[in-house]
């Protein structure tokens, strides 16, 4: 039997409601254990004597699906009590919203005009193709300023993933661009029609296309018959796409489970809406039964009450209070500073106090609402000699020889995709320009073409290794490392530092070793990309231990023992362009209520008071004047340790030398505050973040 014993009883209440008794939505608080509580629901679905071929688990991360399929697995493994060299029931349908969509009209392709070998275009290569589409219709050169090609395409991704018309989206999010309604229409058809051509999808047309299909009844049967249950995790992530194929699948005879937490929906840029969690009930009949999981396994007493708090003003949510059984701890700390500069130095200060006393900086995070928060501080980690490694810089698969490689191994399987065939013949010395535009003309076979005499080695070398992989002689993952072999010269033709990059074409042969095809690397890598390849190959080698910085967003799944959130004031923390709608303002909301919940143990809230502004100089005073926050208001700060800045007196010299800290934080975090702060009713205290003037 499934060790349930493990669980709480919330988390069993959920891993074992019965399918017959309707849909179910789990609303798993921060550090609840909801990784847990779902892989263990799907283990006992099997154990009930579903069939694991026809359980569908959707995740918004390939990690994500892979850790859940192997706890389930691992679990399925001990209960059913199986030998020791026989390996867990094989859980084939575990994965993102857009790998399955891929999956399934890589199927039913035959049956919709595409052909199974079509092309994953990635948002860069998504973006040069529409840019040529904007060229060839002449809208580059019209009198007045056209959206550019990532605009463009930002534009018609939030259109297709909200379902919301143009004219709206325009109207509501892209203003300046209104007039340019129809001309708009003209390039997104310009593209449909070039992707069709060359047999390649975008990341939208994956979730498109399968809203498509399941509005045609009998495919909507067809393809809702290879499953009896379907899960989802994440679900106050999912846009309006995703919400209706959740739906529709339902409506088909899947049974369905929902997991997600309406206190974490922050990616409303990506067309999610905390609605589709909210609402989630009620689109069923009878309406589809709620458990929360409210027991906490992460922090401490101290920084849930603060969390639940923030979260206890939003307008709309599910009722629950995060607890925990953890004992001790102490308030989360409220540091109002002079200005960025002192807050650099600070939190500077801070993770170094932290690590003199034993913890590691790797288990310390700084955490932003937008990468530029960070400068500051990063000028004065670099200053002080702090490594740190910041989430949110140049990604594994933008890296131009990681695109150079996957480009060719994309014509490989689409002899139809101009952008993979135009990357790859640019890797040919001796390919010029015109001979670039009559390969892309070329429709015999890729031998027949005469390429210039200055090319015909590399050429010849190409037109081999391009035959052996559409050939039946292909293996994988072998054929990467000859795909490698061939790009070695030309990376060290092109690039100064080739051997770092080549170093990384290495980890990418050890990500394909995880894949069991060609076609399955290349979809999953596109679909789902590691940040960095220190996401699958371990921790950057940078140093023996460094800061982590990130964007609340980027942080968003990942714990950490100490946590400082920066700029926790109005214009930051709600950013002032995220306040012109209620919706908006309590996405905010929740984006500070994830940063606080990523603390274990320490959690220290940072308010500069003033900001220097550059472009204000002509007003003759550099600086603007901040407000703490408006979801840190006076009836919360009894949650918090208020530490105030050192003033330094008007006209007082400074001493030269590196900047004095605003104060003891080494004696702060050892509980010996300065005097006048640790209460909101100590005297003398101002009320931090409030305009001194």
């Amino acid at each position: 039997m499934l060790a349930l014993a493990e669980l709480n009883p919330e988390q069993r209440l959920a891993a074992v409601h019965p399918p017959c008794s309707g849909p179910l939505l789990i609303i798993a608080g921060a550090g609840s254990g909801k990784t847990l509580t779902l892989a263990t629901r799907l283990a006992w679905l099997v154990h009930q004597g579903a069939d694991p071929q026809r359980l569908l688990l959707l995740t918004f991360s390939r990690r994500a699906a892979t850790e859940m399929g192997r706890r389930a697995g691992r679990l399925l493994h001990q209960s059913l009590g199986l030998s020791a060299g026989s390996g867990p029931p094989v859980l084939p349908w575990c994965g993102t919203f857009h790998s399955v969509a891929a999956r399934l009209l890589r199927d039913e392709a035959p049956r919709i005009g595409l052909a199974p070998g079509y092309t994953v275009l990635d948002r860069a290569d998504a973006q040069d193709l529409l840019a040529i589409a904007r060229q060839s219709l002449g809208l580059a050169a019209t009198e007045k300023r056209f959206p550019m090609a990532p605009t463009a395409l930002a534009i018609l991704s939030r259109t297709l993933n909200t379902r919301v018309p143009l004219a709206e989206v325009l109207r509501s999010q892209y203003p300046w661009c209104a007039e340019h309604e129809a001309e708009l229409q003209r390039l997104y058809a310009a593209f449909g029609a070039a992707k069709l051509q060359q047999q390649s999808l975008d990341f939208d047309d994956l979730l498109v296309s399968w809203w498509h299909l399941m509005q045609k009844p009998a495919m909507a049967q067809r393809i809702a018959a290879r499953f009896d249950h379907v899960l989802v995790d994440e679900v106050q992530d999912i846009n309006q796409l995703q919400a209706d194929v959740l739906h529709a699948l339902a409506a088909q005879g899947c049974t369905l489970t929902a997991v997600g937490d309406d206190a974490q929906s922050i990616y409303a840029f990506r067309g999610a809406n905390v609605r589709h969690i909210l609402d989630f009930p009620q689109r069923f009949d009878p309406p589809a039964r709620v458990l929360a999981l409210q027991r906490n396994y992460r922090s401490t007493p101290q920084v849930l009450a603060a969390s639940n708090a923030v979260m206890e003003q939003a307008s709309e949510r599910y009722s629950k209070a995060l607890w925990t059984e953890r004992a001790g701890g102490c308030k989360p700390r409220l540091v109002t500073v002079e200005d960025e500069a002192g807050q650099a130095r600070g939190v500077a200060d801070a993770v170094l106090a932290l690590r003199e006393t034993g913890l590691a900086l790797t288990r310390q995070a700084v955490l932003f609402r937008t990468a530029h928060h960070s400068m500051a501080l990063e000028l004065e980690l670099l200053r002080r000699g702090i490594p740190f490694v910041k989430f949110g810089g140049l990604k594994f698969m933008e890296a131009a020889h990681v695109k150079d490689v996957l480009a060719l191994l994309r014509w490989a399987d689409n002899p139809h995709s101009r952008l993979a065939a135009l990357r790859t013949a640019r890797l040919v010395p001796g390919m010029g320009p015109a001979s670039v535009k009559r390969l892309l003309d070329h429709s015999g076979p890729l031998a027949a073409f005469k390429s210039p005499a200055a090319a015909a080695g590399p050429w010849a070398e190409l037109v081999q290794l391009m035959a052996h992989l559409r050939s039946a002689d292909a293996r994988w993952p072998d054929d990467l490392q000859r795909v490698i072999a061939w790009y070695r010269p030309q990376a060290e033709r092109l690039h100064d530092d080739a051997r770092v990059r080549l170093a990384d074409l290495e980890q990418l042969a050890r990500i394909a070793a995880g894949h069991a095809s060609r076609e399955r690397f290349i979809t999953e890598l596109t679909l789902d990309p590691p940040q960095s390849s220190s996401d699958e190959a371990g921790p950057p080698q940078r140093d023996e231990d460094y800061l982590i910085l990130s964007t609340i967003h980027s942080a968003k799944g990942q714990e950490w023992n100490a946590v400082h959130v920066l700029n926790v004031v109005d214009g930051c923390l709600p950013a002032d362009m995220a306040t012109g709608s209620a919706a908006e303002i309590e996405e905010e909301r929740r984006l500070l209520y994830v940063a606080m919940t990523r603390a274990k143990d320490e959690l220290s809230l940072w308010v500069p008071q003033r900001f220097h502004v550059t472009q204000q100089r002509a007003w003759g005073d550099r600086h603007l004047y901040a407000l703490r926050s408006r979801f840190v208001p006076p009836e919360l700060l009894l949650h918090f340790d208020l530490l105030d800045p050192v003033v330094t007196p008007a006209g007082a010299p400074r001493e030269a030398g590196p900047a004095a800290p605003l104060f003891d934080l080494a004696a702060a975090l050892r509980g010996g505050w300065p005097s006048g702060a640790g209460s909101d009713d100590a005297p003398g205290t101002a009320d931090p973040g409030q305009n001194p003037a």
